[in-house]
């Protein structure tokens, strides 16, 4: 029996019996497609937190201010400045470790352009934010020395920001106004996404640190002293970031004169561990879903073995007229 004719005789025998052919075809689906579905959510779940990863930027620590206690009763963190502008720069310049530290002051308000407005948060940053943060600017260009220096009125935006002032007209240029203070738009930067908290990192404006203590903070106590709300630092590729964490510790308890004994009057959050705890949950879920891709094709794959048995013990005498008019056994078995 050639091949042709035996591909004739299944192809008839599928057609005589089309409820069991489905059934079988259906076995095959069900659990193909669910290994599929749960290899492609795990997939994504992973992708997502590489994703949150790279818009963070690698390799993160971030320091902040510590707590007050006023009548026996602690704030929260930050709710006391106690870190400063040049604990950044002795940071990047006594730790080996350290590749860039960029201090930050953050507040928020109302940024007006002509009959529009927003309301989002703005950072005073130096030129290091933007190279811890691996944040790149897609049009215009960042901030020059004498801006830095000299308190300059300009403004990076945000895409958020800028589709919600400008729509899909070019903000390059353009004048806006933070807290009454006009800043010109020198740039915008390129798409970071939703963090880890679920928060539009594109929804900002950037200035230099000099015009967010001098012109839009005002009379802040902020304003007023080197304070910092916080300071984002970078460690080298391949440097070991517990010895960098346990060193700045060191530094900066050294700065602020603290005694042995004394708490830590900041905060050391190591953002790495925290996505690196997210990537192993995520990874957690992807081997419980393959788990379950694996039940639902094992019950199918059973299915299937259930209804080809069937179909063997009812073609068994079938079979054995065939082999006693000549045929061999390989031809039974293509024929199956």
């Amino acid at each position: 029996m050639n091949f042709a004719a035996t591909l004739r005789i299944a192809l008839l025998a599928l057609r005589v019996n089309k409820m069991r052919s489905a059934l079988t075809m259906l076995g095959i689906i069900i659990g193909v497609a669910a290994v599929i579905v749960m290899i492609a959510v795990g997939g994504g779940a992973q992708a997502r937190v590489e994703e949150q990863i790279r818009s963070l930027g690698s390799n993160i620590i971030m320091v902040l201010s510590g707590s007050m206690t006023s009548g026996g009763a602690r704030g929260g963190i930050g709710s006391q400045p106690t870190i400063f502008e040049d604990d950044a720069y002795a940071i990047g310049r006594e730790i080996e470790e350290i590749h860039a530290a960029a201090p930050t002051l953050r507040g928020n308000g109302q940024v007006v352009f002509g009959n529009t407005n927003w309301s989002t948060v703005f950072y005073g940053i130096t030129p290091d934010y933007l190279e811890v943060r691996e944040w790149a600017i897609v049009e215009g260009r960042g901030f020059e020395p004498t801006e830095m220096n000299g308190a300059g009125k300009v403004a990076l935006i945000g895409q958020t920001v800028a589709k919600n002032l400008f729509g899909d007209a070019s903000p390059i240029d353009q004048v806006i106004r933070v807290r009454k203070v006009p800043l010109t738009i020198v740039g915008v930067l390129d798409r970071k996404g939703q963090n880890m908290m679920g928060q539009d990192q594109d929804d900002i404006i950037l200035m230099p640190i000099s015009t967010a203590r001098k012109r839009v903070l005002g009379s802040t106590q902020q304003a007023k002293s080197r304070n910092v709300g916080s300071i984002m630092v970078k460690i080298k590729d391949g440097a070991d970031m517990a010895a960098a964490d346990a060193r700045m510790r060191e530094l900066l308890r050294q700065r602020h004169r603290l005694q042995s004994g004394q708490d830590d009057d900041f905060f050391v959050r190591n953002l790495s561990e925290i996505l690196q705890a997210q990537e192993a949950s995520s990874k957690v879920m992807s081997l419980l879903l393959a788990a379950v891709a694996s039940v639902s094709l094992l019950v199918g794959g059973i299915g299937i073995m259930n209804i080809m048995l069937v179909s063997v013990t009812k073609r068994t005498r079938e079979s054995g007229l065939r082999m006693a008019v000549g045929a061999r056994g390989r031809d039974i078995l293509t024929q199956f």
